[in-house]
């Protein structure tokens, strides 16, 4: 009998008072624009993405937790700040909108990168992707559509003098539970910076 596929990514969390922040925000563009075409993410599942590791055994959990500790070892919690707005590939035809990284940016592509190698030890593929940090707020399935464009401009808008300020302290090993409505992330392994 196959074993059950956890779908597992790595992230750094976004502590409440910025999630408030960040809520507030996209309540406003929602309010405005309202946002046919666009699932936007629940202000609860804000997250920074590491990397996105797919669907893997439970039994890789062990594992996989060893590589986020060291790819976290040493490392101090450092300053973020969200600033800004836009979309990928584009705002004309925008597949996720995303708030961006003002500040941290560095500090988040040296954590990937450490654990890019950890994960190459215990033998997974390497990202041959670029690292580009940022914060998933939406995300539409018709790229180009009036009302996904319409949402990624509101929110560069609106995002044009917005900024909030945070602590990163942990990074994540993540459980991501689909279906059922909106997509629920459990957190399976937790690093604490500067422990």
């Amino acid at each position: 009998m196959a074993e059950e596929l956890d779908r597992l990514f790595v992230g750094v969390p976004v502590p409440p008072a910025a999630l408030a922040a960040c809520a507030a925000l996209l309540d406003e563009v929602r309010a405005r624009h309202g946002g046919r075409g666009v699932r936007w993410v629940s202000t609860q599942n804000l997250h920074l993405t590491l990397r996105f590791l797919g669907l893997l055994p439970p039994s890789r959990i062990g594992a996989l937790g060893e590589a986020v500790d060291a790819a976290a070892a040493g490392r101090a919690p450092f300053e973020v700040a969200l600033a800004g707005a836009g979309a990928f590939p584009g705002d004309r035809r925008p597949r996720a909108i995303w708030l961006g990284i003002e500040r941290g940016a560095e500090e988040l592509g040296l954590i990937s990168r450490a654990l890019d190698v950890a994960l190459v030890y215990i033998g997974m593929a390497p990202d041959d992707r670029p690292f580009r940090p940022h914060l998933t707020v939406a995300r539409t399935d018709a790229a180009g559509s009036s009302g996904s464009t319409a949402v990624a401009a509101a929110l560069r808008e609106a995002a044009a003098a917005w900024r909030v300020d945070f602590t990163a302290d942990r990074v994540v090993l993540y459980r991501s539970h689909l279906g059922g409505g909106s997509p629920r992330y459990e957190q399976v392994h937790e690093v604490v910076l500067g422990a």
